[in-house]
């Protein structure tokens, strides 16, 4: 479980420090609701990663994902093929990136959130986290590793539960700082909120980039061994 842990561990990081969630998640707690709003959206948020991560597992399990403690040829066409997406599209978000980080632009829908309902926040944390295509491939890819590696079901299960929630330390940090941070909060989290929208681009990029080469290495070293 310890070699699962530590193959799955970059992608949760990657997750985690994922701008734009977070970004999303200071913008929320500026609302009259934030703090219902705030704690919605990171619930939100794990179950996404959850119920994602779950079906990989699922699927993962009963296909022989793993023989003789060696993964599955399958498993590593599917970490060729995400590796292969992650690079492509780490190079075109670092092609696309603006020379000047102040001039960077946030998505238009986050100038709506102040006007979500509560179950539309919860529905978005559940999005962002899910259906994202730039954190669902490295839920995969984490759900890949888990399924892949042999273990019994319980702790696949809480293999799983462990990237859930550090990939989940990117929303919590914000919240706890707004729950408990008094007056200094708003000014706290808005300083956030700038460098993460000026370097959203940019740092994905680069995670892309790293871990999409490593997804290769792993795809190409289960399909060639």
């Amino acid at each position: 479980m310890g070699a699962v842990l530590g193959d799955v561990l970059g992608f949760a990081a990657a997750v985690a420090v994922s701008p734009l969630p977070i970004i999303a998640v200071i913008l929320i707690l500026a609302t009259p609701r934030g703090r219902l709003n705030g704690v919605l959206f990171t619930v939100g948020w794990i179950l996404g990663l959850a119920v994602l991560g779950a079906v990989m597992l699922a699927i993962a399990s009963p296909a022989d994902a793993s023989a003789h403690k060696h993964p599955a040829a399958w498993v590593g066409a599917l970490k060729l093929a995400l590796g292969v997406f992650l690079v492509v599209f780490g190079a075109r978000q670092w092609h696309r990136r603006p020379r000047d980080p102040s001039q960077a632009q946030l998505p238009k829908w986050m100038g709506a959130i102040d006007r979500l309902t509560p179950v539309k926040v919860f529905a978005l944390g559940a999005a962002l986290a899910a259906l994202n295509a730039k954190n669902a491939p490295l839920t995969i890819a984490a759900g890949a590793a888990i399924g892949s590696a042999g273990l019994p079901v319980g702790q696949q299960i809480a293999s799983l539960a462990i990237f859930v929630v550090i990939a989940t330390l990117g929303l919590l940090a914000p919240l706890t700082v707004f729950l408990l941070g008094g007056e200094r909060a708003r000014t706290t989290l808005g300083n956030w909120k700038e460098w993460a929208a000026q370097h959203n681009v940019a740092v994905m990029a680069v995670l892309f980039l790293v871990l999409g080469a490593k997804l290769l290495g792993d795809g190409i070293s289960i399909l060639t061994s």
